[in-house]
């Protein structure tokens, strides 16, 4: 696909069988789809991190959870305490609270909550994340992945910028993967931001 439509690809439908009267029928079935502006988005953030740019790679990935709650919102607006859910269902990964982690994602979560909660306080709606969400509609470029390996022996404040970075990117991930791809209110707001100018 190319040109401004190219944003995503379409879903897929699945057949179901024809509805006849007095028979309940199941709903056809939308693959997910992947969108490339969010996708370079991350890349981004990423690329900021993997420069040392360490303070405009984390004011980016605080900008997520509100990006996030204003995609899944058909005003693109996001409060304070939708901002707080969000951090609150995506930032832990499944299992952390069995894992030896655990701890440090608690703590890197009620950071990353109170700061994009202030932020959401600030503007109901992201415009500089918007902004930048769709200017990377036509990006090309394929997602490389920041490791976090290549942080050791950073600083302690550089080491937890890239936790906090590492933790927003991966919640994104999660939460596109598993909730925003299905969600037609977020394709439909992808959808828009690919095509406006």
């Amino acid at each position: 696909m190319s040109g401004d439509s190219g944003m995503h690809e379409p879903p897929t439908q699945q057949s179901a069988p024809r509805a006849q009267p007095g028979v309940a029928t199941r709903r056809t079935a939308a693959a997910p789809s992947s969108s490339r502006m969010f996708a370079s988005y991350l890349t981004d953030i990423e690329q900021l991190l993997d420069d040392h740019r360490w303070e405009a790679a984390l004011r980016e990935a605080f900008d997520l959870p509100r990006l996030a709650v204003a995609l899944a919102d058909p005003r693109l607006r996001c409060s304070a305490e939708q901002v707080a859910t969000w951090c609150r269902e995506w930032i832990r990964p499944p299992g952390a609270d069995r894992d030896a982690q655990g701890l440090d994602y608690e703590r890197l979560a009620r950071t990353i909550t109170e700061r994009g909660a202030q932020l959401a306080a600030q503007e109901a709606v992201p415009m500089r994340a918007l902004r930048r969400l769709q200017l990377r509609r036509h990006v090309r470029t394929p997602p490389r992945g920041f490791s976090a390996g290549r942080a050791r022996n950073l600083p302690p404040q550089e080491a937890e910028t890239v936790q906090m970075c590492a933790a927003l990117l991966e919640a994104a991930r999660r939460w596109y993967a598993r909730s925003a791809c299905h969600d037609p209110t977020v394709q439909g707001n992808l959808a828009r931001l690919a095509v406006l100018r």
